[in-house]
């Protein structure tokens, strides 16, 4: 990350599917709602996400119609908050199906999309070791500039 800002990761792990009689009957989970606080305290946010079939990550976006619950904390966790999306795929178009899948969806938040970079990681079966860690380094100084235009756009 660009000196004087920082990174918060955090995860869907644990968020049920989405139940509107669950929602009605118990409330909102007690993972969804941490996940709502976590990100409406934060000065953006960034989604990384996979691409299946084409698309989006269903069990992602349902993570997000649980987010969006209920409707009247759209505002605080998602509305106007910059966000920017990348991510990475064992196939050779990246994830750029994925991210293209995301913009509705983000629209229909209230939410500020940066478009000033685009990051896809393709073949991400050959840019990262067993522990995780990008040994790519054109990829590592893309992965860069991409947080850095981030940042300035969320400042």
């Amino acid at each position: 990350m660009p000196g004087g800002s920082s990174l918060e990761i955090a995860t869907i792990k644990g968020i049920p599917l989405y139940d509107g009689d669950v929602e009605a009957s118990e409330g909102i989970p007690q993972a969804v709602a941490a996940l709502k606080d976590q990100i409406a305290a934060g000065d953006g946010l960034l989604l990384v996400t996979p691409e299946y079939n084409n698309a989006m990550p269903g069990v992602f976006k349902n993570a997000i119609d649980w987010l969006s619950r209920p409707p009247a904390d759209i505002p605080r966790v998602f509305g106007n908050r910059p966000v920017a999306i990348m991510g990475a795929s064992p196939g050779g178009f990246g994830t750029i199906l994925a991210q293209n899948a995301w913009l509705p969806v983000l629209r229909t938040l209230g939410m500020q999309p940066w478009f000033g970079g685009r990051l896809f990681v393709s073949r991400a079966g050959n840019v990262f070791n067993d522990a995780g860690e990008m040994t790519d380094e054109k990829l590592q100084a893309q992965l860069q500039q991409f947080l850095h235009g981030f940042v300035d756009f969320v400042n």
